[in-house]
C-alpha cells in the first residue's frame, strides 16, 4: 500500500483492493502470518459496535498482537483534550490506531497528528472496511468483480458512499436508488464518476428502485437512520417507505441475484421481515468477512512490524 493510512476507500488503488481481496480469500484458509507479534493497536470508539471491534480485536489477536479498547468517556475526542494532543499521546504508545468516530474531521485530525497508522473504521462520510469486505463477498459468490452491477436502494450513507467507490475503482457498475434529498455526498459522486470513467464501469443514480435493480448481479441496501441521526427517524421511516427491499424486488433482478446488508438489520423497516435468511441473502457471509478482510488488511499495512519486535 502507498499509505500507512487507510480514512477513504479512495486511498487504495484499484490494484491494492483487487489484491486485498484475493489475500483475503487465500488468507481464509491459511494460519495467519504474526506480522503484530508485541504489536499493540488501540481502537477508539465513539459509536457502539459489534461486527467492526469484534471482527478488529479477534484479527489482531489472531496475528500476534495485542488490542486496547477505549470508550467514549475514557477519551473524550476534542472534549477532555484536543484530537492533536490524543494523537501524538497514543503514537507514543501504540504501534496503530483503529477509530470508530462521529465525524470523518475527526479522522483526519487523528490521522495528520499521529506517527502510527490509522484506520477508520467508520465515520459519518465512509465505511471503507465494510466496502471491503462486500466485494470479498462478492468475489466469493459471483468469482468475479469487473463487469457486474450492485444495486444500493436507500440513503446517501457512509456505506453507500465507500461502496460507489470501491466498485468504481474495480469495474462493477453502480446503481444507486433513494428519495429526493436523502442523495450521495456530491464530491464522492464525482470521484466516483473518475474512477467509472477509468474502469469503464459506470453509475445510475435514480428514484425509482424497479430501475435501479433492472439487470442487478447484488441488490444491497443499509438502514434508514443512521447513528447520529436518531432524532430524523420518522421523517425518514416516512421518505424511504417505498424503497423497502423485498422479495418482489429482488425477482426484477437477474435470477442469480445476491442481497446484501452491512447489519444491523431494521426487519420490517429497509427489509421485509425474514430477507435476512432467503436463500438469496448473504449477509452473514458479508459478516464474516469483516474478519477476514481486516486481517489481511492488517497483515498488509503492518508486513514487517512483528519481525521488527522479535
Amino acid at each position: 500500500m502507498n499509505t500507512k493510512n487507510l480514512l477513504s476507500i479512495a486511498d487504495l488503488s484499484a490494484a491494492e483492493i483487487t489484491e486485498l481481496v484475493t489475500n483475503t480469500a487465500e488468507m481464509k484458509h491459511q494460519a495467519a502470518p504474526q506480522v503484530l507479534l508485541n504489536n499493540v493497536l488501540a481502537l477508539i470508539f465513539e459509536k457502539p459496535s459489534l461486527r467492526t471491534r469484534v471482527s478488529f480485536e479477534v484479527a489482531i489477536h489472531q496475528l500476534g498482537g495485542y488490542s486496547l479498547c477505549l470508550s467514549p468517556d475514557e477519551v473524550g475526542l476534542g472534549k477532555r483534550e484536543p484530537i492533536s494532543d490524543i494523537a501524538q499521546v497514543l503514537s507514543r504508545y501504540v504501534d496503530g490506531i483503529i477509530a470508530r468516530t462521529f465525524s470523518h474531521q475527526t479522522l483526519e485530525t487523528l490521522a495528520k497528528y499521529s506517527a502510527v497508522p490509522v484506520i477508520n473504521a467508520l465515520s459519518d462520510l465512509e465505511h471503507p472496511c465494510q466496502a471491503l469486505a462486500d466485494l470479498v463477498t462478492i468475489y466469493q459468490k459471483k468469482k468475479r468483480l469487473r463487469g457486474l452491477t450492485l444495486s444500493f436502494i436507500g440513503d446517501g450513507n457512509n456505506v453507500s458512499h465507500s461502496l460507489l467507490l470501491a466498485t468504481s475503482l474495480v469495474g462493477i457498475n453502480f446503481h444507486f436508488a433513494s428519495p429526493p434529498g436523502y442523495n450521495m455526498n456530491e464530491q464522492i459522486m464525482q470521484t466516483g464518476k473518475q474512477f467509472a470513467a477509468d474502469s469503464g464501469s459506470n453509475i445510475i443514480v435514480t428514484e425509482e428502485p424497479k430501475q435501479a435493480v433492472d439487470g442487478a448481479d447484488i441488490i444491497y441496501t443499509d438502514v434508514w437512520t443512521s447513528m447520529g441521526q436518531e432524532i430524523e427517524a420518522e421523517q425518514r421511516r416516512t421518505a424511504f417507505s417505498s424503497y423497502q427491499v423485498d422479495t418482489a424486488l429482488l425477482s426484477l433482478a437477474k435470477k442469480d441475484v445476491i442481497f446484501m446488508h452491512p447489519m444491523p438489520a431494521h426487519n420490517g423497516e429497509e427489509i421485509a421481515n425474514g430477507l435476512l435468511n432467503d436463500l438469496r441473502s448473504v449477509v452473514f457471509d458479508q459478516a464474516e468477512n469483516r474478519l477476514h478482510v481486516q486481517r489481511a488488511l492488517l497483515a498488509e499495512i503492518f508486513k514487517g512490524a512483528g519481525q521488527d519486535n522479535q
